[in-house]
Order: structure tokens, then C-alpha cells, then sequence
């Protein structure tokens, strides 16, 4: 009787092994999953700032090109 005890014990000893290092594995999987996810959000974010750089220049030489029509068309 106290070896089927045992035998039980050491199945669920081995059954809870077994499950850490699935966990462990997948939780490997997933940060390493983040770290990318981490540098392609940084990259994205990089490219959004240039892009809105790039946009209020362009703003700014066309409100100069519009005040140098305005005074084009008040000199006429």
C-alpha cells in the first residue's frame, strides 16, 4: 500500500517537473517575444517623430510661400 502512495507522489513530482518546464519555456517565449515587439514599437515611434519633423517643416515653408504670395498680390 505505501508503495502505490509513493508511486503516486513521484508521479505528481514528476507531472509538476514537467509542467515548470513548459511554464519556463513559454515564459522564455514571451519575453523574448516582448523584446521585439519593445524594439519594433521604438522603431515605429522613431519613424512618427521624423515624419511629424518632416510635416512642420513643410508647414512652415508653405506659410512663408503663402505670405510671399499675399505680398506678391498686395504689391500688384
Amino acid at each position: 500500500m505505501e508503495l502505490t502512495q509513493f508511486k503516486e507522489l513521484e508521479d505528481k513530482i514528476n507531472s509538476m517537473v514537467h509542467e515548470y518546464s513548459v511554464i519556463k519555456k513559454r515564459n522564455h517565449d514571451l519575453e523574448e517575444q516582448l523584446k521585439k515587439k519593445t524594439g519594433e514599437l521604438e522603431e515605429i515611434n522613431n519613424k512618427i517623430k521624423e515624419l511629424m519633423e518632416e510635416r512642420d517643416a513643410v508647414s512652415t515653408k508653405v506659410d512663408r510661400l503663402l505670405i510671399l504670395l499675399q505680398d506678391v498680390n498686395t504689391a500688384q
